[in-house]
């Protein structure tokens, strides 16, 4: 190493160069795939929020079998031995993904959005950009370390090509991949990629929003314990939306287990189920919900209960087996979560809106950072103070959970709760939660 530091410089500008190229070219391509999406997406949901309850209750169930057929035959039966989730293609497979069935899930995105089901659009994007990015590093030949930073970069693509935030998506990109850690060696690939795609999606015609909310110009105490208690809040929501979701896809699979159910057949039944929900449900609340997050953002009324109808609906839809994002409803029920808890603490609705929008994507996602960065971006510098008490309380009230059931725990959130590093949070939660239950409740019923 001492021979070689009078080199390092060098070396260091020649990681620069290769990830601004490698990064642009990826996000180029990842932005106008994202750009492809989200004009079609555009044209096709939406339109349901008027319609006759009776065309909803029809098209759920048409839409779920049409989820069901294109994930159980051109997806679960063609994509090998590879998964096609961004987490585990960094974390367990050295930057790997199945490349032929990349169309399938957008595809089943825009079939479930278009029918009413309560999903984001994001998770196509990310999948989009994963699999290009992961296409690129085989094409080029690149070893391990390199594929699995191109694979992140391409995840960051994908989230700043649909919400327009192109910092916020790089460190989302890599802070999703493990609770409690980000590679900084991922972020310079992952910024670069980020705001290319942005740029690239935005000459496209892809349109993103402007919020103008309101916070006071002079940081006060009181103003920010109070967003902390709207993020504990949120922290709450996040982990009942995220135990809903565990539910339901635990009881789909208990369904499968004891009666055989074909599987393009489970969301089929959810769509049934979600259409008969959408009966006393406020139907603005199916597809993507983005007109009552916007509402919330303006400080206009919306349902107090507007999360948990948002978190029941999306629970239903994914845990049934439609596929479509997981981080747009969580943009939901945080805006609609924080405008219902502002007024009791004193706050404007709008305030609380925001405020609880990325607070509930810190905690679902565990992307704390990410999501500052985010309010950010969206809501301007003067939000800064007020975000980040809220983001990183709801971080922590949502424990070790999250809608991502692949992440890592790098470290514990807490001293008084032991974790290996790098261990699987399913495993972790298997072996360190659920286990020691298990055996206490078998000791109390007995022999």
């Amino acid at each position: 190493m001492r021979r070689l530091s009078p080199l390092e410089p060098l070396v260091m500008l020649g990681t620069v160069v290769q990830w601004l190229i490698l990064a642009m070219a990826t996000g180029a391509l990842v932005g106008t795939g994202c750009s492809v999406f989200l004009g079609a997406l555009f044209k096709t949901e939406g339109h349901l929020y008027d319609a006759p309850w009776w065309v909803i209750a029809v098209l759920l169930p048409l839409g779920g079998l049409a989820n069901g057929l294109l994930l159980y035959y051109a997806w679960e039966k063609r994509r090998g031995s590879l998964h096609d989730e961004p987490i585990v293609a960094v974390n367990e497979q050295a930057g790997r993904m199945p490349f032929s069935t990349l169309w399938v899930k957008p595809v089943a995105a825009l079939v479930t959005l278009g029918c009413g089901g309560s999903a984001g659009k994001e998770g196509p994007c990310s999948h989009i950009g994963a699999s290009v990015a992961a296409g690129v590093g085989q094409v080029l030949r690149l070893n391990a370390e390199l594929r699995k930073r191109l694979v992140a970069c391409g995840v960051s693509a994908g989230f700043a090509s649909v919400f327009g935030t192109p910092i916020a998506g790089a460190i989302y990109g890599v802070e999703m991949l493990a609770i409690g850690r980000i590679r900084h060696d991922f972020l310079f690939p992952g910024i670069v990629a980020g705001v290319t795609a942005f740029v690239v999606s935005r000459w496209w015609g892809v349109p993103y929003p402007e919020f103008q909310i309101a916070f006071e110009a002079r940081f006060t105490l009181l103003l920010f314990l109070k967003t902390v208690l709207v993020g504990v809040l949120c922290g709450l929501a996040a982990l009942l939306f995220v135990e809903l979701l565990r539910a339901v896809r635990a009881a789909f699979a208990w369904l499968h287990r004891r009666t055989g159910l074909w599987p393009p057949l489970s969301p089929v039944l959810g769509g049934v189920l979600v259409a008969a929900l959408a009966l006393v449900a406020p139907v603005d609340f199916l597809g993507l919900s983005l007109p009552v997050m916007d509402r919330a953002l303006a400080g206009e009324a919306v349902p107090t209960l507007g999360f948990l109808w948002k978190a029941l609906l999306v629970a239903l839809t994914l845990g049934s087996g439609f596929y479509g994002g997981i981080v747009t409803p969580q943009f939901v029920i945080g805006a609609v979560a924080g405008s219902a808890a502002a007024p009791w603490l004193g706050l404007a609705p709008a305030q609380g809106a925001a405020v609880g929008m990325v607070a509930v994507v810190a905690a679902a996602s565990n992307t704390p950072v990410a999501a500052l960065i985010m309010g950010v971006e969206l809501f301007g510098a003067g939000s800064i103070w007020y975000v980040a008490g809220a983001c990183v309380a709801a971080y922590l009230m949502i424990g070790h959970r999250s809608v991502y059931p692949a992440q890592h725990l790098a470290y514990a959130k807490s001293a008084w709760i032991v974790a290996a590093p790098d261990e699987p949070l399913l495993r972790w939660w298997r072996e360190v939660v659920l286990a020691p239950w298990r055996a206490r409740r078998q000791r109390r019923r007995g022999p």
